[in-house]
């Protein structure tokens, strides 16, 4: 591997992808950016160890020595337990609620400073096994940790507000009162209808106004998107959730695209 100083690698990756950022770690600026999207979803970890491997191997901004490294574990396998009732040693049975939970699954949890909270996930542990020959040491969280944190931090409104990231096949829902968190939960969708039912199945079950509550949109959608014109007909205060991030000027990206990496 290629000495590298003064960069930090961000990894991020699920079932249909791979993308990562390099930072500067001096400047705290995003340098380089790259997304790769799996032709097919891959069925188990095993076959995204197989992908992720490839372009390892292909791929030389990933073949250098980094100053830290940072993993995104993005899947709908967690579940998010107040600190009142968080024991470390109830690990599986919190998650028993919402997933099965195998005897091999490693299960681990992330801090949710901001809402007094653990979100508590299974993380792929053959892809940890794997950077872990390849970088040493590093810290992995999982997706929805940084979605929480980073739209706790943006919204400003008094009323409840939705946020949805979209990605390929999944779409993340977060709600938040002023920085309280009032739902989050991740959906696996196969049409815009698909979509659109999880949208307004959340907004019926808070009592949400489709044509006031304020739906902030980030992720793999645009205007032109299927998903945005049946959305939009439907609910009326949507906007999407652009990144200031400078990195962006250089990409030809949207500004609210890949915000778990670049928000």
């Amino acid at each position: 591997m290629k000495n590298t100083k003064n960069k930090i690698l961000s990894i991020q990756f699920n079932l249909d992808g791979f993308s990562f950022s390099i930072k500067d770690s001096i400047s705290k600026k995003d340098i380089h950016f790259c997304a790769y999207q799996f032709e097919k979803t891959q069925q188990n970890p095993e076959n995204l160890l197989s992908e992720i491997e490839a372009i390892f191997k292909n791929d030389t901004h990933l073949q250098q020595d980094f100053d830290n490294v940072e993993v995104i574990h993005q899947n709908n396998l967690f579940t998010i337990v107040p600190n009142e009732y968080f024991n470390e040693k109830n690990l599986t049975s919190y998650l028993n609620f919402n997933i099965k939970v195998l005897a091999t699954d490693f299960i681990a949890f992330d801090d949710l400073e901001s809402n007094d909270a653990k979100n508590i996930f299974v993380p792929y542990i053959n892809i940890n096994n794997y950077l872990f020959n390849n970088f040493g040491e590093f810290e992995y969280k999982h997706h929805n940790t940084l979605l929480i944190d980073k739209f706790t931090q943006k919204n400003n409104k008094e009323q409840k507000a939705m946020f949805v990231n979209v990605s390929k096949t999944t779409l993340d829902i977060v709600v938040l009162e002023k920085k309280q968190l009032i739902l989050s939960n991740s959906f696996t969708y196969h049409s815009k209808e698909d979509f659109l039912y999880y949208v307004l199945f959340v907004a019926e079950q808070l009592q949400l106004n489709t044509n006031e509550f304020p739906l902030h949109l980030t992720g793999e959608i645009s205007v032109e998107s299927d998903i945005y014109k049946l959305i939009y007909k439907y609910i009326k205060n949507v906007s999407f959730l652009e990144s200031n991030n400078t990195i962006f000027n250089k990409l030809d990206l949207q500004k609210h695209a890949n915000f778990i990496l670049l928000g």
